[in-house]
């Protein structure tokens, strides 16, 4: 028996194995962060029509909104990930510099992380980047050094 024609099978089956765990990694996030959505009550404006009438227009704007975070979702969680990462390694290598990590944290973890029928009907806007928070900045810039 030859082992070396045995190697291209189990990388297969490694390769195969790993694109079905992250299939299911991805579909375990999607179903755990839909219904949360879902269940939140609609912050838009008082003149937006309910959408909780149970109306096929209202089915149909919470199928669309279903169907974007499904798509939606996986980049920004990856971006997330990648942005919660990349600032831990920001903060190390600046030698414990904060005010550096937490631009890139404020960036990649902040921002809209499902979209709703709010969104789609353009009452709120969709945020794939996260906006920093204003209480952050100094009251007044620093003066220059002479």
């Amino acid at each position: 028996m030859n082992i070396c024609s045995s190697l291209p099978n189990r990388h297969r089956e490694a390769t195969s194995f790993k694109l079905v765990l992250t299939f299911l990694l991805l579909a375990l996030c999607t179903f755990t962060m839909a219904p949360t959505a879902w269940s939140q009550e609609s912050t838009g404006s008082a003149s937006s029509v309910n959408t909780e009438g149970g109306t096929p227009t209202s089915a149909g704007m919470q199928a669309a909104a279903a169907v974007s975070t499904i798509l939606y979702f996986p980049f920004k969680a990856a971006f997330a990930i990648g942005g919660g990462i990349v600032g831990g390694l920001a903060y190390a290598f600046s030698g414990g510099n904060e005010k550096a990590a937490k631009s890139i944290w404020d960036t990649s973890l902040h921002g809209t992380y499902y979209i709703s029928p709010d969104h789609l009907q353009g009452n709120r806007p969709i945020r794939f980047l996260g906006v920093a928070d204003s209480d952050d900045a100094p009251a007044h810039a620093p003066e220059p050094i002479r």
